[in-house]
């Protein structure tokens, strides 16, 4: 019995229909023995898409940043409800992990009203009472004060150009930036762009949009694309350009 080539044919939630598919009990033992603990399967399958690709190294072999590496990160936006959600949730992230952030995610939709920045900006003392007793999200009263705030100056925004996706593109042309990086650590914190950006938001009120923040969520929206010059989004991203 080929066991490999059964192994990766198997999905956990059906693994019994596999059972009475004519194997004897010593073949059936096996399968239960490896299959009743999936985490070797599993690993097996991130390691083998892994090898597929290749990425940039921060997305690592958690599923998760996988997920957000491929299909997100560095892929333009232009939906203004997923452009104020990245902006909330980069703000949120400060002095953490994105990775504590991205787990957040889910319950942080649920909280804040996916992201509605007309709803958020109605927030009233109640509603941060409950937000500060949510244990899905970070419970800083200041990253919660900030996400009211920015939702009216972002309604503001929208308002006087049309749209925030009008606005915040108009920093970069309306065309993407590209790094041709090779490692890492070539990877800039800021730059003279997210310094301009950060700059002009403070002054209209905005809260943790400082340049390093403001970076990062040029990164994940696209707005430059810094994965590394031999991931195979980066050469998506060049070919859509």
């Amino acid at each position: 019995m080929d066991f490999t080539h059964t192994f990766t044919h198997i999905e956990k939630n059906n693994f019994r229909t596999h059972l009475n598919k004519g194997y004897n009990n010593l073949e059936k033992f096996v399968l239960l023995l490896f299959i009743s603990d999936f985490s070797w399967y599993n690993a097996y399958k991130r390691e083998r898409k892994m090898k597929e690709k290749t990425r940039c190294p921060w997305a690592g072999d958690i599923d998760i940043y996988i997920d957000y590496h491929d299909n997100e990160w560095g892929r333009p936006v232009h939906d203004d409800r997923l452009l104020f959600e990245m902006l909330i949730l980069e703000g949120a992230q400060a002095g953490l992990s994105w990775i504590t952030i991205l787990k957040k995610r889910e319950a942080y939709k649920k909280a804040f009203d996916n992201f509605d920045a007309y709803k958020i900006a109605k927030y009233d003392d109640a509603k941060t009472a409950e937000l500060l007793a949510n244990e899905g999200i970070v419970r800083n009263r200041l990253k919660i004060n900030a996400a009211i705030v920015n939702a009216k100056l972002f309604l503001e925004l929208a308002k006087k150009h049309g749209s925030f996706d009008k606005f915040i593109w108009s920093y970069v042309n309306y065309k993407p930036m590209t790094g041709n990086w090779k490692r890492m650590a070539d990877l800039p914190a800021t730059s003279e762009v997210s310094d301009k950006i950060s700059s002009d938001l403070k002054e209209m009120g905005f809260k943790f949009v400082g340049s390093t923040i403001i970076y990062s969520f040029m990164q994940a929206v696209g707005m430059v694309n810094d994965h590394l010059a031999d991931c195979f989004v980066y050469e998506e991203l060049q070919k859509e350009q």
